[in-house]
């Protein structure tokens, strides 16, 4: 029986709709991030082995960023009409960096004190040790002083081929201003890096049509090294864990997006194949360009972008807030260690500072963690081994809350700062104006009707109002 000869009553899909549901990213990366689980809890030896597939794709990404964040940054300093806004909005997203990391905390504080996820468990502290905690944990870490030195990269070059954003910045924020300043000289070499970073943002969407592969790979090495079971006796926190992340982000951050005339919920369908490669991979940092350009195409201008976001990923890692707070206080019940307010309100002082710098990868959230410990003597570093084998089920949930609250911060700082294209933004989140990285140059024309208008670069700041 032919296709067009089925049987009456029954349903059939169009031949090309599977076809196009599948070259949907998103889609491919949940398959992706399905087969790795399958993978990684039937066969666990082959699922630890195929970490190289998720390393590998972070790898290739990691490589474009800095360049990326480089042009961005440069071409929109000079070619503003005020240099002072770049110090205005650096100004208000640090603000509004503090204060949503301050009431993340807060909240992982008031969850972990009502849950208590550690109490009854009465761990011995003489049967843990530092043996077999990452090297990262057990070392010294930096102060306040050496933190901002470290922001300064030893040349000009060498912040390009670095791992960490805040030199990257650095160097965009003073490259900019000179080509600002160097009148046509400089607009002339501004002009040159638009053109470079379009060469980059087009290896970018290259390179991403392998995120199922690095997500299936990193996915089914989670679940083949730690397995489920480990979350057997520690289920309690990662569950308290998950949901407060999930509470933050519907009730605090649908609340700042309500706030600036937008709703969470559409944006969180727009960023959907980001929220799943990030599930995939743990890490925020291979979505960094592919958010730059949705953001800018769904109305912030690329100045505010290129500063708010790359330095979000330093300053605003909410998720890991929520994180640092509920597991340090875990470790103390699960010791018998009774820490009173002020003990707690003192450690999470110290981690509004031991936050900061953290880059958006696998693992950083931990080793943030450790480093406060270090910091304040309340709680044994040795502690963090209740937690090691536990920490890469919360790993998806801190990065996951640390990209949103970015995308969030970024729109709401660039509403705040008068440089959202608000109309433009609901039509987009609206569906109406979808994103398209990469149209076909053979594409089929457009049914008649009105013209989709480009995403507006709005480069120019206009002056403190």
């Amino acid at each position: 029986m032919s296709r067009n000869d089925a049987a009456p009553g029954t349903v059939t899909a169009p031949p090309g709709r599977t076809r196009r549901m599948l070259s949907h990213l998103y889609v491919q990366c949940l398959i992706a991030v399905l087969l790795g689980a399958a993978v990684g809890g039937l066969w666990p030896s082959v699922g630890a082995d195929l970490k190289p597939l998720g390393d590998g794709f972070i790898g290739l990404v990691k490589m474009f960023i800095a360049p990326i964040i480089f042009c961005t940054v440069v071409h929109g300093i000079a070619s503003m009409g005020n240099a002072r806004a770049v110090g205005r909005v650096s100004l208000k997203a640090l603000v509004y960096f503090e204060v949503l990391t301050t009431v993340a905390m807060v909240i992982g504080l008031i969850v972990v004190n009502v849950v208590k996820p550690g109490s009854g468990l009465h761990i011995d502290l003489s049967t843990l040790s530092t043996k077999g905690l990452p090297p990262e944990a057990t070392t010294a870490h930096e102060g306040f002083a050496e933190f901002l030195l470290a922001i300064i990269p030893a040349t000009l070059v060498s912040a390009l081929t670095g791992n960490e954003i805040l030199p990257v910045l650095l160097v965009s924020v003073l490259f900019g201003f000179g080509l600002h300043a160097g009148g046509e000289a400089g607009l002339g070499i501004a002009r040159g890096i638009e053109k470079f970073s379009t060469v980059l943002f087009t290896l970018i969407r290259w390179v991403m049509r392998l995120a199922p592969v690095g997500a299936f790979g990193s996915m089914a090495f989670t679940i083949g090294k730690y397995g489920l079971g480990t979350l057997r006796h520690l289920g309690l926190l990662v569950g308290s864990f998950w949901l407060t992340a999930l509470f933050f982000v519907l009730v605090v951050l649908g609340t700042v997006m309500r706030l600036n005339g937008l709703r969470l919920l559409p944006f969180l369908r727009y960023i959907k194949e980001e929220l799943l490669i990030v599930l995939g991979t743990s890490s925020t940092e291979p979505v960094l360009p592919r958010m730059m350009a949705k953001l800018q195409h769904v109305g912030a201008s690329k100045p505010v972008v290129g500063i708010t976001l790359p330095a979000g990923y330093s300053f605003n890692l909410d998720g890991t807030a929520i994180y640092l707070t509920m597991g340090s206080v875990f470790l103390a019940q699960a010791l018998g260690i009774d820490l009173s307010l002020t003990q707690q309100l003192t450690m999470l002082a110290v981690m509004l500072l031991t936050s900061k710098g953290a880059a958006g990868v696998t693992g950083s959230g931990f080793i943030a963690l450790a480093a406060t410990l270090s910091a304040v003597p309340h709680v044994p570093v040795a502690a963090l081994a209740l937690i090691f084998g536990i920490d890469r089920f919360m790993s998806e949930a801190r990065a996951l809350t640390s990209l949103v609250g970015n995308g969030v911060a970024t729109l709401a700082v660039a509403r705040w700062e008068g440089e959202l294209d608000e109309d433009r933004a609901k039509a987009v989140l609206r569906g109406e104006l979808p994103y398209a990285p990469a149209p076909a140059p053979s594409a089929v024309p457009a049914e008649t009707g009105p013209k989709e208008t480009p995403a507006p670069t709005r480069d120019p700041v206009p002056a403190a109002r």
